[in-house]
């Protein structure tokens, strides 16, 4: 595949599926980056990733049931901070990685 083609398909501003799912991952990324950065400086590395479903639940995944167990404390915390940053999230769900 010549490389302007491959440039064309990872580009996230071009329309199609692609494009989407690459915008939606740097959404994921910054809002995970974001709840990471509101927690205490010894569980800022529970978080693997964030999420957002179209009800309004925060998703927020991280390594391990202990990580999950110090993070369910710290629900009110994460919805500030999505809140704070202009994502509509009303509960929150704290799950564990599968990998």
């Amino acid at each position: 595949m010549p490389s302007n083609k491959l440039k064309n398909l990872l580009n996230p501003s071009a329309d199609g599926d692609l494009g989407d799912l690459i915008k939606r991952a740097r959404r994921m990324g910054e809002l995970t980056d974001i709840l990471a950065s509101a927690l205490p400086d010894s569980d800022r590395d529970a978080i693997v990733a964030a999420n957002v479903r179209e009800d309004g639940e925060l998703v927020v995944i991280c390594a391990s049931s202990a990580w999950a167990s110090r993070l369910r404390y710290e629900t009110e915390v994460l919805l500030k901070a999505a809140k704070d940053a202009g994502v509509i999230a009303h509960t929150c769900r704290i799950r564990v990685s599968q990998g």
